[in-house]
């Protein structure tokens, strides 16, 4: 009988996975269609946008303090000024095209629907869930559900570089 119950609660908890990368993998769809289409106003209404920019800030401060390059005042000084004009200019929906195609958003590819992208969603520890390019692989787009219901991007744990400002 024990055995049994935990087998049920192991099933309940995976159920409960299952819901929620459902739940967000519309609004993941619907933000990678916006920024396939460069749907600016769509994009603005699944990002939270202070999240997102301030991940964005501290990693480059993050990244400017670890190059050798720069004296670690300079750094100090300078990358967050840099950092919060960089956050600006990285929230729109053309810098992550290059990251959307890599999902198959491409105008030139069959789109994945909700159901495809809930198979690349990945539930976090502490409830957001973040999409992975390929099973088992490393995060780069994570959401957090906003008071309204809705998925909203709130970080790009992704490679800096893939964020293009000129496409």
């Amino acid at each position: 009988m024990r055995g049994f119950v935990i087998v049920l609660m192991a099933l309940a908890l995976s159920a409960c996975a299952t819901v929620q990368k459902l739940d967000a993998a519309s609004d993941v769809h619907a933000l990678l269609i916006s920024i396939r289409d460069g749907d600016r106003a769509t994009f603005n209404t699944l990002v939270d946008e202070r999240s997102l920019k301030q991940e964005i800030q501290s990693r480059l401060v993050a990244e400017a303090r670890r190059d050798a390059r720069v004296p670690s005042v300079l750094a100090a000084v300078l990358a967050p000024s840099l950092a919060e004009i960089a956050g600006e200019a990285l929230i729109r929906p053309e810098v992550f095209r290059a990251v959307a195609e890599e999902y198959g958003y491409r105008r030139d590819m069959a789109i994945p629907g909700p159901i495809g992208i809930s198979t690349m969603l990945k539930p976090l520890d502490d409830g957001r869930v973040c999409a992975v390019t390929k099973s088992g692989g490393a995060c780069q787009l994570i959401f957090a559900q906003a008071p309204d219901g809705r998925w909203r991007l709130s970080g790009f744990a992704g490679d800096l570089s893939r964020l293009r400002i000129n496409r």
